[in-house]
């Protein structure tokens, strides 16, 4: 394309593609379309709208949601000033620079991002009033419009929810409840985000303390619903485990007991017949402790469970541990893993009698 090439066949049209319809500064200038003929196009009445520094709406009407993510996305994934004297990389002839390269390492997070995920609690994209978008702390990129900059120190992997790089959901929840001073709403996210299995609460701590959120008296109350929701959908994935994959019915949550002697404590299944327990490893986590000791004896709720496991194993029990992350990710395996504890049952010893009473 040469400088006598019209003006009208360098213009990029409308198109179905919503990547088509927003295009940056760098993209039209691949294009062979100069600074001062977008100018020119952006004039009041005429086809294109600047709806960010350097990026471009073609076409005059309001930006739909998805127009505006693309559009965030590539304000915020420009190159530095001193990147952008170095000749642009075409992935498509006449289109410029790829999307990846033109979104750089910026991704969609917060509230934004759970819209993308699917979350019922934030609504539809297209009613945002704001969309965050997550970079590197060395980029020097201020805020603009309906575009919050939020920078981080180490960068998560991203997640394409289509062709759309979000953060994980753990850390675009931590950022959404960052932005967010009510309690009701704050239990809202974390609850769906346990409920509608996209996350493990776990995560969603660990999130929320590297973050230093779990001191607000919004996200107090909310974690502790989040854990009880972890909880209860850990049970539920558990039942369903024993009944699709046609293992015997054990007792459910029960307490062990030796006849006249002390508590051996609560298991969340067992078979009497086998003397096979299962217990779900559904601990809140700590944090501020070093990850080598978090397992240690130093962890007092670590401590009780590898204390209760070994006293039942002494007396002849088995204690299958499950997470419920093992649960929701692989529960054919730990079903396998249950099926072959029973199995073995007859070929140890007997073990002791122990009580076993509703918890």
């Amino acid at each position: 394309m040469t400088q006598n090439t019209p003006l009208s066949s360098r213009l990029p049209l409308p198109s179905e593609d919503v990547t088509l319809r927003v295009r940056s500064a760098a993209q039209l200038r691949a294009r062979g379309v100069s600074a001062a003929q977008t100018s020119a196009q952006c004039l009041p009445g005429g086809p294109w709208q600047q709806i960010l520094p350097g990026v471009y709406l073609l076409h005059p009407g309001p930006p739909t949601g998805r127009e505006r993510l693309h559009g965030a996305l590539l304000y915020a994934g420009r190159p530095p000033v001193s990147a952008r004297r170095a000749p642009a990389r075409l992935a498509e002839p006449g289109y410029g620079p790829g999307e990846e390269d033109a979104y750089g390492e910026a991704m969609v997070t917060g509230v934004a991002a759970l819209a993308l995920y699917g979350f019922a609690a934030v609504g539809p994209l297209g009613a945002l009033h704001r969309i965050d978008v997550l970079v590197p702390r060395t980029r020097r990129l201020r805020s603009a419009r309906f575009v919050e900059v939020l920078r981080t120190a180490v960068m998560p992997r991203a997640v394409r929810v289509g062709e759309v790089p979000v953060a994980p959901v753990e850390r675009a929840l931590a950022d959404a409840v960052a932005a967010t001073a009510n309690a009701a709403d704050v239990r809202r996210l974390l609850t769906e985000a346990v409920r509608e299995g996209h996350c493990e609460p776990a995560a969603v701590v660990r999130e929320l303390s590297e973050a230093e959120l779990l001191g607000r008296p919004a996200v107090v109350g909310a974690v502790d619903a989040l854990l009880a929701e972890g909880r209860a959908a850990a049970e539920a994935r558990l039942y369903a485990m024993v009944r699709e994959h046609g293992l015997p019915d054990p007792v459910w949550n029960v307490e062990l007991r030796l006849p006249g002697g002390p508590r051996l404590g609560a298991v969340d299944a067992y078979w009497p017949d086998h003397a096979v327990a299962v217990e779900l490893d559904a601990r809140a986590p700590r944090y501020g402790v070093p990850a080598r000791r978090r397992q240690a004896e130093e962890d007092p709720q670590w401590a009780a469970y590898a204390a209760k496991r070994e006293q039942l194993e002494r007396l002849g029990v088995t204690v299958v541990h499950l997470t419920p992350r093992k649960l929701r990710e692989a529960a054919d395996q730990q079903a396998t893993v249950v099926r072959t504890a029973l199995m073995a049952a007859a070929d140890r010893e007997p073990a002791a009698y122990v009580m076993v009473l509703p918890r």
